[in-house]
């Protein structure tokens, strides 16, 4: 967290009025506290208030500053503002504008349908009260009955019941005082007609309605209780908070005796929701009590609304309704709320039904009405991609020559800037271009020569850091060698490893390539050798575990010879092994035929990823071989062998050999010198292409007779 903000005043400000707020509601906690405190707690709710505008308006630079910086941000930013933003507000709020409007429509003309249904119910229990006036004698079963069959030929869904009362009513215009009082809630038989699925048939009348007043409106009933039990071709509404509601009206006949009362129930079934969404383009999908105090009347049956029959074509919109729903038992009122599904295109048709002469005006304002907002649209994609067009042509250059000082600024001078116009910008580009070519000649001079300099250093001080220093001083072994390479840097490399006070590993590499990375890689080698010298006494197992490390971290192209062996003075063994090097040459002291022989053991060089070391595990070879008093031993790199004169012919190994043996009487550092006269001979004036390293090894000869080893020699042969 950055505790800088708070280090200022308006930081401070905000963190002592969160404490005082805190404060100021722990002490409301315990007791009532004074007014005093009141006006403290104000005081700290403004010192909030005023610190978070503070930083309100410090993260408003801040953007400007970071997000703004750019000018095509800017542009684009302001075009967004001015234009874009706008228009979507417009298209929202007539979007918005018309939901509302349908919404309300259908809810004003659902609430009508209602009211109809309403109504349809009253007039068949008028009607009905007055066909029991007039029946005179006639059984009320058969007036009913007839009433029934004339109802159900028209609508569907309407079912009556007839309350026998134990009085008469009085005529609607008396007076209370004149009326008969009804004993309300007695039992009484009741005669039905209809189906009488959704609710039982009343057989008493609420206290409520104990006057004979008339009644009509919703009730609702259901089993709020239950689970509703939901089913494929409907949606329940007799789940937990769901009803379902009827119409039901209620008349009462008057000057006759027995009196009367008609109760006409009128459900919503799938014949009225059929006609309500033919009339009003709206689907009615269930009721929800907004009373909880009303309790519904129980139900029969599941309750179910036809949902899957108002699929209609057109675009859906889900919307509300409140209706007034009565409690049949308490007479308290109360509201439901009624979903809906509206449809567009029907509720559009209903509302636009033409009058005569009117139709094709209509059609022709919907028409231009789709067009004006098609082409609103299309023009407002131009002017979107138009605005960023311009946007980007106006600073592209600009932000390309900012972008080419930061390259400049950075140290990157090989940086152009396209010209992409031919004006004042496109001038200003030619010149930065023009300006950076020169520049960038100097530099690139200079950086070679300094990358000269610096690869000629580091070669030379990774050469001399990998080659031995000082005299091997082992009695009984006489060690020479040179190392003379091609350039300042070279990729050959000898070592010695006193492994004890009798045994001695000798190493002589060569790793493929010239230059730096060969400097490098025999670095890497060096300190590899080293390890695996105390770690392995068998030359073919050091090998093996080289090359399983070298390879995992050579490159590809590149790839080392070498060959490894151990002298043991008491013993008077030597076990070697050669990793594709060239081959050891061997003059043995003594014996009838004296005359250098070639030691070529198999094995295949380092470094290679093919198999996973099998194939040179299963190549390399290691000899053992007895060593005698004054034999000796030449291991050279292929430096040697291979130098040649103008005529592109080798020295070879047969003249290595050939002059080992003439001179091998010589101490091993005149032979060494011998050696190199005669391939300088040989070569003439033709430059040197590869590195030389050789080793002289000799058997026996006196410690006095040891050389300098390694770094004293190549620097003379170099000199």
């Amino acid at each position: 967290m950055n505790l800088t903000l708070f280090r200022t005043l308006p930081g401070r400000a905000i963190a002592a009025g969160v404490a005082v707020k805190i404060a100021v509601f722990a002490l409301s906690v315990v007791m009532v506290p004074p007014s005093i405190v009141d006006v403290i707690d104000t005081v700290a709710s403004v010192a909030i208030v005023a610190g978070a505008v503070y930083f309100l308006a410090r993260g408003i630079s801040w953007a400007n500053r970071r997000l703004l910086w750019r000018v095509r941000r800017k542009l684009i930013i302001s075009y967004i503002f001015i234009g874009f933003i706008p228009s979507i507000l417009i298209i929202a709020f007539f979007l918005l504008g018309a939901m509302f409007l349908f919404s309300n429509f259908s809810s004003y003309m659902v609430q009508g349908q209602f009211r109809v249904f309403e109504d349809r119910a009253a007039s068949t229990a008028a009607a009905l009260t007055l066909d029991l006036q007039r029946a005179g004698r006639t059984d009320p079963r058969t007036v009913v009955a007839r009433r029934q069959a004339q109802v159900d030929s028209q609508t569907s869904g309407v079912s009556m019941a007839i309350l026998r009362l134990a009085g008469q009513c009085g005529d609607a215009g008396a007076s209370a005082a004149d009326r008969v009082k009804l004993p309300a809630g007695v039992e009484t038989a009741a005669i039905t007609s209809g189906a009488w699925s959704h609710v039982d048939p009343p057989r008493s009348l609420p206290e409520w309605l104990g006057d004979c007043r008339p009644f009509e409106g919703l009730v609702p009933y259901g089993a709020p209780a239950a689970t509703g039990q939901g089913g494929t071709q409907g949606v329940n509404i007799a789940g937990a908070g769901d009803v379902g509601v009827f119409a039901r009206a209620v008349t009462f006949t008057n000057g006759i005796t027995p009196g009367y009362a008609v109760v006409v129930d009128a459900i919503i079934d799938a014949a009225t929701q059929q006609r309500m969404r033919s009339e009003t383009g709206t689907d009615l999908r269930g009721f929800r009590s907004m009373t909880p105090s009303i309790q519904p009347l129980l139900a029969r049956t599941a309750l179910k609304l036809d949902a899957d029959g108002g699929a209609v074509n057109g675009l859906p919109l889900n919307a509300i309704t409140f209706l007034e729903q009565r409690d049949w038992q308490t007479g308290a009122t109360g509201s439901v709320l009624a979903t809906l599904r509206l449809n567009i295109g029907e509720m559009y048709r209903r509302i636009s039904t033409p009058i005569a002469g009117t139709q094709n005006f209509s059609q022709y304002l919907l028409i231009l009405l789709i067009i004006i907002g098609v082409l609103f649209l299309i023009i407002q994609g131009f002017a979107i991609i138009l605005g960023l067009t311009l946007a980007r042509s106006i600073t592209g250059s600009v932000h390309e020559l900012f972008a080419g000082t930061e390259r400049i600024r950075h140290g990157d001078f090989t940086h152009k800037i396209a010209i992409r116009a031919q004006d004042q910008l496109g001038e200003l580009a030619q010149s930065f271009n023009s300006m950076t070519a020169s520049i960038e000649d100097l530099l690139r001079e200079q950086a070679e020569k300094k990358r000269l300099e610096e690869e000629l250093r580091i070669a030379h001080e990774i050469q001399m850091s990998l080659l031995p220093h000082g005299p091997l001083l082992m009695p009984g072994l006489s060690v020479t060698a040179v190392c003379v390479p091609a350039r300042e840097v070279g990729g050959d490399y000898y070592d010695f490893f006193p492994l004890d006070e009798n045994r001695v590993g000798i190493l002589i590499a060569d790793v493929s390539g010239k230059g730096t990375s060969a400097a490098l890689y025999m670095a890497e080698l060096k300190g590899l050798m080293l390890s695996l010298s105390r770690i392995h006494t068998s030359p073919r197992a050091l090998l093996i575990e080289a090359n399983r490390v070298i390879a995992e971290h050579l490159d590809a192209r590149s790839f080392i010879t070498m060959t490894y062996a151990v002298l043991d003075l008491s013993k008077r063994v030597m076990t070697y092994a050669r990793a594709g090097h060239t081959p050891l040459i061997y003059l043995p002291a003594n014996g009838p035929n004296r005359s250098i022989r070639v030691l070529t053991p198999d094995g295949l060089v380092l470094g290679l990823k093919i198999d996973d070391g099998e194939m040179f595990e299963r190549l390399l070879c290691e000899e053992t071989m007895t060593i005698s008093e004054g034999d000796l031993f030449v291991l050279f790199t292929d430096g040697i062998t291979e130098a040649m004169n103008a005529g592109d012919d080798c020295f070879g190994e047969g003249r290595l050999g050939a002059l080992v043996e003439e001179h091998s009487h010589l101490p091993t550092e005149e032979l060494r010198e011998r050696v190199l006269r005669e391939i300088a001979a040989f070569v003439g004036g033709a430059p040197q292409h590869d590195d030389m390293t050789m080793l002289l090894l000799r058997v026996g000869q006196a410690p006095g007779d040891a050389g300098m080893v390694g770094e004293g020699v190549a620097a003379e042969a170099r000199a």
